[in-house]
């Protein structure tokens, strides 16, 4: 059998074998295995810092058909740590395409395998949640479920501090306007359509690593501070949290997704595991305010406790799937935030007027 076709197989430490073929590098990796729901942007998945230490298995048939191109990057480096999918495309047709998945894949030592159910996988993690799993072209199944004992479990694992920026940079410096804002964005795990958005709306941006102390970052004199979304159980965070609760003493302050979570923890609320998540660009939120209903992207597997909110937050925004907490602000500080992406990339661009409304209450 050709190393195209090589045997590969997806155990799930609940013991169930999902059975497929290798692709990408020829190696084994345990993860959480968890579902995305968007019919496309995979290259923005796999460099999404949110799914470090995770399986991801889209819900859509056929992934790699445009191929993987120099632009949809959202960080420097693939951050998944597996890769399921139904169908994966040989032969990638688009104008941008510079590669295959399949060699992508290869080029930063991540497995991939393809050919397994992944109905029957996604039916599986909507019924039981999510679960470790790993995939292995080297291992027989009971090697594989004996390699699940072992490992350490994704809730215990801080990844923010893996997926960080290791020094502070500027976003595209010499776009730079006198008169912007500027904005210091606490690099948790960001994408770069955050950095993008913001300097297209005038911003100058200054991402900095988590650890980042409020002090250097005030030193700075920021009109504002963003707090990017991120990977992993914000329980694990609480030297972000206290100092996030710094931060919004201070300066205007918008968080999204794992950036949410820390301004409801900084206030007091409390968080939880969900199921299985909210993973695709599909996921509809209403606005409390105006009840308009919004299209979102979403990648998360916690959420906010709404019975804990305290402390001047109010819950802004819902999710209308499952009624949770989706959006938070305060009656008097400028400061909010929202569990949803509204930089999509990939998912619509319905929300991009959040972006909008942090920048004006910066200049107010």
């Amino acid at each position: 059998m050709s190393e195209l076709f090589k045997k590969a197989l997806l155990a799930l430490e609940d013991g169930t074998i999902y059975d497929g073929y290798a692709f990408g590098a020829l190696t084994s990796i345990p993860g959480e295995v968890v579902f995305s729901t968007s019919m496309t942007g995979y290259q923005e998945m796999l460099t999404d810092p949110s799914y470090a230490g995770q399986i991801v298995v889209p819900t859509y048939p056929m992934i790699g058909n445009y191929g993987v191109n120099e632009q949809d990057f959202e960080s420097n480096r693939i951050q998944v740590a597996g890769f399921a999918v139904r169908e994966e495309c040989h032969k990638p047709s688009h104008v941008t395409s510079v590669r295959t998945l399949d060699e992508f894949l290869k080029s930063q030592g991540i497995p991939g395998i393809a050919g397994l159910d992944t109905r029957a996988l996604v039916r599986r993690i909507r019924s039981f949640g999510v679960m470790m799993g790993i995939i292995t072209s080297e291992h027989s199944p009971e090697e594989a479920l004996a390699c699940l004992k072992e490992i350490p479990r994704y809730d215990i694992i801080d990844f923010v501090q893996s997926v960080t920026t290791e020094t502070p940079y500027e976003w595209n410096p010499e776009a730079r306007k006198d008169d912007g804002p500027l904005v210091v964005v606490l690099d948790c795990g960001l994408k770069y359509n955050i950095l993008r958005i913001l300097r297209n709306l005038g911003c100058s941006v200054i991402a900095v690593p988590c650890t980042t102390s409020v002090e250097k970052i005030l030193e700075m004199s920021p009109d504002g501070v963003f707090l990017s979304p991120g990977p992993g159980d914000p329980a694990l965070l609480d030297y972000l949290v206290a100092n996030v609760r710094k931060l919004v003493e201070a300066k205007p302050v918008m968080g999204i997704c794992l950036g949410h979570q820390l301004i409801g923890k900084a206030f007091g609320a409390e968080t939880y595991k969900l199921k299985f998540g909210h993973r695709g660009a599909n996921h509809p939120v209403r606005d409390l305010e105006t009840g308009r209903v919004y299209i979102t992207a979403q990648n998360h597997g916690y959420a906010i406790d709404a019975d804990t909110v305290k402390d001047g937050l109010e819950v802004s925004h819902i999710n209308l799937n499952d009624g949770t907490v989706e959006g938070l602000r305060h009656r008097d500080l400028p400061v909010f935030s929202i569990q949803y992406h509204s930089e999509a990339s990939p998912g619509p661009r319905d929300n991009m007027y959040l972006f909008e409304r942090f920048l004006e209450t910066v200049k107010r």
